[in-house]
Parts: structure tokens; C-alpha cells; sequence
């Protein structure tokens, strides 16, 4: 009975150690197959792309508004009736054009009374004047003669100043809005007669980042566009805030157009396209072709039919590429498919795209 169990269990480990055997054996013959006569590894097959030095335009895309180059709201400077409107809603004006009167038959009373009292006080003063010559009156009386004369004189200069605030005229030419008033309506100088506007020129007012405060300058150059008007505008940069918003840490920036056509209306929205550098010769790879890693970015580069790992430094990107400031030289070809499951030194079978 022992003899027998010895002679089952001798079996048993024959068996087990065969199969041990045959199992070592097909790895090793598979691993030979797979790694080739010289145990080297199957290239992989990877797509890639030469690197070609090209223009590259790099921007900011911002929002902005547009703003009228002049706007004001028209006020009286006098209380009064209206006593006519000399312009149409929504027309054209021109600078000095009368816009507006009050009546002042008030004031032209008060005129007509001052100019009396300013000939009286004249000829007091003539008068009096040729008596001091003849010593018939004092130094005094002749200088309160004087006085009441210039008095005359300010009042006279008083009142037509008041006569002319019940005239508006038009500050500068541009457009008129609607009218707030009517003709026999009383106004203040609190009433908002009209608005006025010039639209022949607009600014554009935008805010571009503290990290880009430096690539702003005067007389710089930028394009926008509007909705609901076809194609891009330029403008140019006139004027910034001596200083960066510290709240938003931006910086204001206002440009300077011109809107002969009409087309573009103040107040609304703006896409501002602000220009940073332009290179005649930019190297750009395919966004997918980057790896992030701890240190920064990496890219395999073809070399000798292997897998090169290279440490790059990227700038600004568009859709699809990235441009690469360092690492690469033109006409290096740079791995863009499978980039994950390389390793430096793979080998690889490039299709170039």
C-alpha cells in the first residue's frame, strides 16, 4: 500500500515538472519570436512630423467696448421757457449751430435798463470830470462819479452774459438724439435737453493683463470686430492708465478709429485682437506631440530610429499647434501619435504626416 502511494505521488511530480518544463520552454521560444534573432525589441509604428520654421503671429484675445469719441447730454446753463428748437432728432449738427433758445425778454428789459443808467452814469462821469479840472469838486466826488460809471458798465456786461446762456449751441459736431423737451416747455439747468454725439471717430476701451502691461505702446496698432457688422476694423492705441487696477491687476487701454460710414454705433461690445510678436521663422508642433511632466514639457524626436526624449520650452498656441521656443531645430521630426507608450530609446517605424 505504501509502495503504491510512492509510486502515485513520483508520478505526480514527473507530470507537474514536465508541464513546468514545456511552459518554460514555449515563453522562452515566444519571447525569441518576438524580440527577433538579436532579442531586440518590435518598432513601433508611430505617426511624425518634420518640423518646418514658419510666420507665426502671437495675440491676445480680449473684450472691449466702444465708446463715442465725444458725448455729453445738453443742459441750460439758465431757468426759462423754450422758446424754440432749431434741430431734428437723430440729425447731424454742426459746431456753433444754434440748437435751442429760451426766452429772455426778462433779461432784454434789465438790458434796456442798464444801458439807461450806464448813459447816465457816463455822462455824470464827463461832467464830473470837467468840474475836478476846474477845481469845482473834490478828488472823491469825481472817483464816485468813476464808480458808478464802471458799475454801469459790469452791469451791462452782467446781463448779456445771461442773454447768451439762453442760446445753445452745438460744442462740436456729431449727432443729435432724442429731445427731452418741448417747444413752451420750462427748463432747468437739471433738465436733460438732448444727447450729443460724435461718431465720426470712436474709441475702443480695453483692459489687457499686468503680464502683457509692457508690450502695450502708443500708436500701436490692433483689430476688433463688432456683431452685426461684417469684416475687422483697426484701431490705434492713443493713451493709457499711467498704472495697472490694482483690484483686477489690468491695465486700461484705449484706442482711437475712425467711423466715417456710420456703421458702428457707441456702447456696444467689442473682440479686440491685441498683437504680442511676430516671428518669420516659428517652430510649431502639434499639440498632441507634448507631454507634461514635473520639470515642464517633453517630445520624442526621431533619431537612428529610436525614440528621443527632449526637453522643450513652448510659447503661444493656436487651434492645433504650440509653438516651441527651445529644444527642437527645424527639420527635426517630432513623434505625434503614441507618444504615452514610448520610452526613451523605442524603437519606431515613422509615418510622416
Amino acid at each position: 500500500m505504501k509502495r503504491n502511494s510512492v509510486i502515485i505521488i513520483l508520478l505526480s511530480v514527473i507530470i507537474i515538472g514536465g508541464l513546468v518544463y514545456y511552459r518554460i520552454n514555449k515563453n522562452k521560444e515566444k519571447a525569441a519570436q518576438q524580440n527577433g534573432p538579436r532579442g531586440a525589441r518590435s518598432a513601433m509604428k508611430v505617426y511624425g512630423k518634420v518640423v518646418q520654421g514658419q510666420p507665426f503671429s502671437d495675440f491676445l484675445s480680449l473684450s472691449g467696448s466702444i465708446e463715442a469719441d465725444e458725448q455729453i447730454e445738453l443742459h441750460t446753463e439758465v431757468s426759462g421757457i423754450v422758446e424754440s428748437i432749431n434741430f431734428s432728432e437723430g440729425g447731424k449738427v454742426s459746431q456753433g449751430q444754434t440748437l435751442l433758445t429760451i426766452n429772455d425778454a426778462e433779461l432784454q428789459a434789465q438790458l434796456a435798463q442798464a444801458v439807461t443808467r450806464n448813459n447816465l452814469a457816463a455822462e455824470n462821469e464827463r461832467r464830473a470830470k470837467l468840474l475836478l479840472e476846474k477845481e469845482a469838486i473834490s478828488q472823491e466826488e469825481y472817483d464816485i462819479a468813476s464808480a458808478d460809471f464802471r458799475t454801469a458798465q459790469s452791469q451791462i456786461q452782467l446781463i448779456r452774459a445771461q442773454l447768451s446762456k439762453t442760446v445753445i449751441r452745438a460744442p462740436f459736431s456729431g449727432t443729435i438724439g432724442l429731445r427731452n423737451i418741448s417747444k413752451g416747455s420750462y427748463v432747468t439747468p437739471t433738465v436733460n435737453l438732448a444727447q450729443l454725439v460724435n461718431t465720426n471717430r470712436l474709441k475702443v476701451s480695453f483692459s489687457i493683463p499686468e503680464k502683457y502691461a509692457n508690450k502695450v505702446s502708443v500708436n500701436n496698432e490692433i483689430k476688433f470686430n463688432v456683431q452685426g457688422v461684417a469684416g475687422d476694423f483697426t484701431a490705434k492705441i492713443y493713451a493709457t492708465e499711467p498704472a495697472v487696477e490694482a483690484n483686477t491687476r489690468t491695465l486700461l487701454v484705449k484706442a482711437i478709429t475712425s467711423n466715417t460710414s456710420g456703421n458702428i454705433i457707441p456702447g456696444t461690445f467689442a473682440n479686440i485682437i491685441f498683437p504680442l510678436e511676430t516671428l518669420d521663422n516659428g517652430l510649431l508642433v502639434p499639440a498632441e506631440a507634448l507631454i507634461p511632466i514635473q520639470n515642464g514639457k517633453m517630445i520624442f524626436v526621431l533619431k537612428n530610429g529610436l525614440a528621443n526624449e527632449v526637453l522643450v520650452e513652448t510659447g503661444a498656441r493656436t487651434d492645433k499647434d504650440v509653438l516651441v521656443t527651445s529644444g527642437i531645430q527645424e527639420g527635426d521630426t517630432v513623434l505625434t501619435s503614441g507618444v504615452m507608450s514610448l520610452r526613451n530609446g523605442s524603437p519606431v517605424n515613422v509615418t510622416l504626416q
